[in-house]
């Protein structure tokens, strides 16, 4: 199974003081236990990154880096999925969309994957399934 991994899930499941910790953590240990295809882009390892670096200092970006992401498929943005990424979010208009998110969604519609990993619920706007 492929289950695509947004930011929101990877950052619940390092901070303990996030709402839905334990919820992530319990869906990633289950991502996991199943042998779960995991695929991100490069854009949510940055994203991801900047906010554990941020407000949980670098030794979760470490962890992040050093356990984390060898388990992922990093699925990286052209310029041309960039370029789209970025129309998508002026079309939006007010509907608080990032660059980010929108690349996430075309990179899931191209590979096929209905699953995401994410407590942000512009995925489930975009028709995918989340998880948990």
């Amino acid at each position: 199974m492929m289950v695509f991994v947004d930011t929101s899930a990877f950052f619940a499941v390092f901070d303990r003081s996030d709402a839905n910790h334990q919820r992530a953590d319990g869906a990633w240990r289950d991502l996991l236990q199943e042998s779960a295809e995991l695929h991100t882009t490069n854009y949510v390892l940055l994203e991801t990154s900047a906010l554990l670096q941020h407000r949980l200092g670098v030794p979760a970006l470490r962890a992040f880096h050093e356990v984390v992401a060898p388990l992922l498929t990093v699925e990286w943005i052209s310029g041309q999925r960039h370029r789209a990424a970025v129309e998508a979010v002026l079309a939006a208009g007010g509907k608080r969309l990032s660059i980010v998110d929108c690349s996430s969604f075309e990179t899931m519609r191209e590979r096929g994957i209905r699953r995401a990993f994410a407590f942000d619920s512009h995925f489930r706007e975009q028709d995918f399934e989340l998880v948990p």
